[in-house]
Order: structure tokens, then sequence, then C-alpha cells
């Protein structure tokens, strides 16, 4: 009698199948079109091979090109084993580590054999055409389940190092399982150590929904003490119009590259002296300015008491606080002794004394903010108190992760804390998300919410979490924002180590999202550092603390607004609202009197009285991204007109003096300050 098993399906429909029946049979089952659709299978939740067979009974959801997320994770990760395949065909004696697949696209490490130089983009084309080949051959994918000791002999045997160090290290217990491209008995198939799952076989990719972008340099294992290997970058998609419209995303991208326009607009610079820390220029700094003050506003307005505190603390107060155990390696630790100079005149390098207390620069500034808070006695009838700081950090990051002014080692917040009652935090939350929503509308961003979940490894005990989980959540339910027009997700293991978080990404012009702003519902650190407040039955009594930034920093937050605008930024935060510019020299002091009556009308403007031909000088400042262009010549003095040319328009308008001032008033006025 054949045995049977179960299978259903998400319509609610259970079907009978053979045992050692597949995926794909179930689809054939049903139609012949779904079979061809289908790329792989969720059986009970995992994602699977579509033609593993089913052990028992199970849910089966066949998945398709529409399961876009699961269906780009699978050929991707086919793009990644079809290039290792593909170097090691074109140069035999190439070792190979892994290669995964990545948000938008996948990577491959690999070392190239002795004989030659290291992989670099001139092998790129090459090898797109021998993956193109591969795809074409249409090589069955097929998985096997291998011991330990087969898998270490096997990679040893052919000089693969790197992979049998690996296969040494895996638990003996554990079901290794390894995939063929082509049928393992043929002569060009091919092996690769993998948990899978893959597509049915090569020739399921698209061979033009691809492209190699580009090498780098990498350390097995993310060690620079071990070997160097290249790593090979490329983009895969599910076809070829999902690839044109990526790279056509990347090269809008590079238009708008924060660092590009930063040059070109004369905002700030970086250099090694000062590695991830910015010099910030008078223009850039006059963004940043503009920013502090619409922030100071906003938290003025909000109720928040604006503090400043030290850069340097003891190391003490970060071990009491818990980040010392936790977040001491992106730290800079600062001696608390003075160098003998003698000494170091000697040595040619500071000395420090070995007994010398350490300092440590702060990374946050949540410790010093408790320690303010604990100032004095405090009632339950004081709360909530806001504290704000724009607050400058530092944090040790690796040279390699830093990204222009995106990711830094300095960098100031628009931090703030909320002590409050328990009572209190799904109150203060909604006003906050209000007030989020808010800022961002004016700067013209929208946004998704995500509620990051308690990590494996924290601080504080599970019904404290749920407490704070709960309360984080409430709050956004009762704003009106837990919805899909608002993103809403929670985001298992996301949260920080002492605190569930809510989490703001926003979305730029060309589709990309950034996590800026945030609050967490923290009860560990006012336990940690002892904080209180006397309740209203006379006892003390722990204040919840809600830490909270929408900007998130400065540095960060000014990046993306380069990026989003593509440096043409709104009238109001531009560092040079407009300039005005000569055709003649007859025309210098009609230009010099409508620049003081700009600057009187509160309008950030400069003179260009050059002798250069009036194309250059629109180029000129098109270029460093000035919105209006106010053009005087022999018969804008007569008749007390200017020609206004707004960046981005083709056409100038003509009109008078006092319009021209009124116009350019409102244009500048910040959005908060608008009736």
């Amino acid at each position: 009698m054949t045995e049977l098993v179960q299978i259903s399906l998400p319509d609610g429909s259970v079907r009978a199948m053979e045992r050692g029946s597949t995926p794909l049979d179930v689809a054939a089952a049903i139609g012949p079109g779904l079979a061809k659709a289908a790329l792989a299978a969720r059986v009970n939740g995992e994602l699977r091979d579509i033609g593993r067979p089913f052990e028992c009974d199970s849910e089966l959801a066949l998945v398709t090109v529409k399961d876009e997320e699961d269906a780009l994770e699978l050929v991707r990760h086919d793009y990644a084993h079809i290039l290792a395949e593909a170097v090691q065909a074109l140069w035999p004696g190439t070792q190979i580590t892994f290669g995964p697949a990545t948000d938008d696209g996948f990577y491959y490490d690999v070392k190239a054999p002795d004989t030659r130089d290291p992989f670099s983009m001139d092998d790129l084309p090459a090898i797109e055409e021998k993956m193109r080949a591969i795809i074409a051959a249409d090589k069955p994918l097929i998985r096997e389940v291998w011991t330990r000791e087969r898998l270490i002999e096997k990679w040893g045997s052919e000089g693969e190092s790197f992979k049998a160090e690996w296969a040494r290290e895996l638990p003996e217990d554990e079901e290794l399982t390894v995939y063929w491209s082509g049928d393992p008995d043929a002569k060009d198939s091919w092996l690769d150590m993998c948990r899978g799952p893959h597509l049915a076989s090569t020739g399921k990719l698209d061979p033009q929904a691809f492209k190699l972008m580009r090498v780098a340099g990498a350390y097995w294992r993310g060690d620079q003490k071990n070997a160097q290997l290249t790593r090979i970058y490329g983009t895969g998609w599910l076809n070829k119009k999902q690839l044109a419209a990526h790279l056509t995303r990347l090269e809008e991208a590079a238009k708008r590259d924060h660092r590009k326009l930063g040059r070109e607009m004369d905002l700030f610079h970086l250099q090694e002296e000062a590695h991830g820390s910015v010099f910030w220029h008078p223009q850039g700094y006059r963004i940043w300015r503009e920013l502090e003050s619409y922030m100071r506003r906003r938290m003025d307005g909000a109720g928040y008491q604006e503090i400043k505190t030290p850069q340097l603390m003891d190391v003490r107060q970060w071990e009491r606080s818990g980040h010392w155990g936790k977040y001491a390696e992106n730290m800079f630790a600062v001696p608390d002794s003075v160098p003998d100079p003698e000494a170091a005149e000697q040595s040619g390098a500071p000395l420090i004394a070995g007994d010398s207390d350490m300092m440590a620069l702060k990374p946050m500034n949540c410790p010093a903010h408790v320690l303010v808070f604990k100032q004095g006695i405090t009632s339950y009838r004081d709360l909530p108190i806001r504290l704000g700081e724009m607050g400058c950090c530092h944090r040790n990051e690796p040279h390699g992760a830093l990204h222009g002014i995106l990711r830094v080692r300095q960098f100031t917040q628009d931090d703030g804390h909320i002590f409050c009652t328990e009572e209190q935090v799904v109150d203060e939350v909604r006003a906050f998300c209000r007030l989020v929503d808010s800022v961002y509308g004016h700067f013209g961003f929208s946004y998704q919410i995500k509620l990051a979940l308690r990590p494996e490894k924290r601080f504080g005990s599970d019904e404290m979490w749920d407490k704070a989980e709960s309360e984080l959540r409430a709050a956004v339910h009762e704003a009106g924002m837990a919805t899909e027009e608002y993103g809403w997700e929670e985001l298992p293991g996301e949260g920080a180590f002492y605190a569930p978080k809510l989490e703001w990404h926003l979305t730029d012009a060309i589709g990309r999202t950034w996590q800026v702003g945030t609050i967490q519902s923290d009860r560990v650190l006012p336990e940690r550092l002892d904080a209180t407040y006397i309740g209203v039955d006379g006892e003390k009594h722990r204040p919840v603390m809600l830490h909270r930034a929408i900007f998130g920093t400065f540095e960060r937050f000014i990046g993306v607004l380069i990026e989003h605008f593509a440096g043409r930024l709104p009238v109001w935060l531009a560092p040079t609202q407009a300039v005005v510019a000569t055709i003649v020299s007859d025309a210098d002091d009609y230009a010099q009197e409508v620049t003081a009556k700009l600057e009187a009308a509160g309008i950030r403007v400069t003179c260009d009285l050059r002798n250069e031909k009036i194309n250059y000088k629109v180029r000129e400042h098109s270029l460093a991204k000035v919105p209006h262009l106010l053009v005087v010549g022999k018969r804008e003095a007569e008749e007390g007109t200017v020609a206004i040319r707004t960046l981005g328009e083709k056409d100038q308008t003509v009109m008078t003096l006092d319009e021209a001032i009124a116009m350019l008033k409102d244009a500048a006025t910040p959005p908060d300050l608008r009736p």
C-alpha cells in the first residue's frame, strides 16, 4: 500500500501525495503553469528547494516571482554560486570561500591562483560572459547531504584550504549540505558547500538580469591577520527591467552623492588628520546652524529644557551605566594624566603614566543626562522632565566603515531624554510621534515606523521588556500610525541592549530609506544609575527614561538632505539664498544697492561684480546650487527691476525690486515660522 503525506495549501485545501513527492510535484498536480512558475517552496515556514522531498505531513506555500523578497534572495544566492563557478572555470587553482546574497545583489570572496595577480575590474567582462554560458547550459542544482569527514577530505584534496578550515569547525552532529551545479557525474559539474536553498537549475535565472559591479580587498573571516582575498560584487534581479531600473537608481545616486556635491558647493571636507570628523566650511556650517535653530525652536515649543554636558567622563561612570561592558570597543579612552614633556622629547612620543585613571569620550549623552536629573530632589509633580542637548559624541568606528558625513566618528545629536512616570509614557511617546511627523513633513519626507523588539543579549527582566514594548506599541496605535500607510512593522531582536525602540525610516527622492529618528523606552539606566523621584506616596520611585532624537545626527541628516534634494536645498536652508550678478559694469552700483536691501531684509545674499560673461556666472552659481540668481544690467538699473533666474527653471522672471524682496523673504521663511 502506497504511503501518503498530507500537504496543506494556503487556500485551506489538502492534497494527499505519495511519500517522496516534492513541492514541484504538488505544483504540477495543480497545473503546468504553476509548475513552470514555481521557484522554491516554504515548507512548514522554511524556505526550501522546489525539488526537495517532503519528510512528513506539511504546510506548503509555493514561491514564485510574485513573492519578490524570497525570489530575489534565491536568485542572488544562485548568481553568487555561478560567479564562483565561473571564476574557477576561467582560472583553475582559484580558491573559493563564501558568497552571500546582499540587499541589492551578491558577492563572492575568492583567492586568485599564485600564477596571477589578484582579480581586478579588467576581469569582470570575462567572468560575466562565463556566467551567462553557465546559465544558458541550464545545469541542474542538486542538493546532497555529506558527512563532515567527506567534506574535509574533498576540500583538502582539491587544495581548497579555506573551505577545509571551515569544514573542520562545523559541528559533527549538524546536517551538512552541498550543491552540485550540473550532474555530479558530469565532467563540467561544480560543487560548493551551502545550506541552500537554490533554484532547480541555472536556467531559471535571467542571463540579462545581473551585472558585476566592482572588486575590493577582503580578509579571510574578516581578520586582517589572515590571507587577503578578492571580493567580487554583483547586482542581481529577477529580470532585465529590474536591473535597468536599479542601474538608473545607482546613476542618479552617484549624481546626488553628498561627497561630490559637498565639494562642488564648498560645504565641508574630510582628511586623514582627523579620520571620521568633518571640517565644516562656512557654507556647510550655515546649513548646520539653520537646522540647529529650527530644531531648537521645535524642542523649545515641545517643552524641552536645553542643557550641555561634558565630553569626558570617568570610565567608572561608564561601567556603572553598563556601556563599558557592552560598548567599550567603540569608545575612545583617554588617560587622566599629564605626559612628561622631557621624557616625551627623549622618546619622540608622549609618555603616559601606567597607573593613570581612565576617562572616556562620551559615545552618547544619556548617562550625563541622568546625572543632571539626579541633582536635587524631584517630585512626581515635576514630571515629565524633558532635557535636550545638541550633544557632541565620539564613537570609534573602524576606518573602513566610515562613509563621508553619513558615518563618522565625531557627531552631534539633536538628543533628548524624557524622565516620566509609567503612567505618562504612552502620552509622551504619542506626542513625540506627532512632533516627528511635523518635522519630517517640513522637509518633504515620507517615512515608515518600525518597533525594534528585545535582542537576545539584553539587560532587564522579561516583565520589564513586555511593559516597555507594549507602551511603545500602544502609543503608535493611539497616534493612528500603526497602519500600512506608515509602514508599521515589528522587528524581533532589533532593539538596543537596554530598551526597545521605535525607529523612523525616511524615504528619499529616489526611493532609498534612511533610519534616522528614534525613541527608546528605558527602565535599565535609571536603575543602574539610581535615578529616583518622590511619588505621591512620599516614597522613592524609578522614572522611565525615554531616549529620543529626530534628526539623529546633524552630520548624517545633512548628508541625507543633500542627496535627497540633489544639493538643491529649500531656500530657507540654502547657505546662499540669492546672488546678485551684473551683466555690465555700468550696473555695479545698482547691484550693490540691491544686495544691501536684500541683506537688510534678512536674505543671505552675495554680489558678483566680476568681469565675466553672464552665462559663465549663471553656470557657476547653478553648480553651487544657489536657489535664485538676480541678474541686473543697465535696463534693470534704470527701471528699478531685477531679472530672476530660479535654479532648475529655464525662463527668467522680471519684477520690481520690492516684489523680489517680498518673494525671497517668503521663500526664506523656515516652515515652522510660517503662519
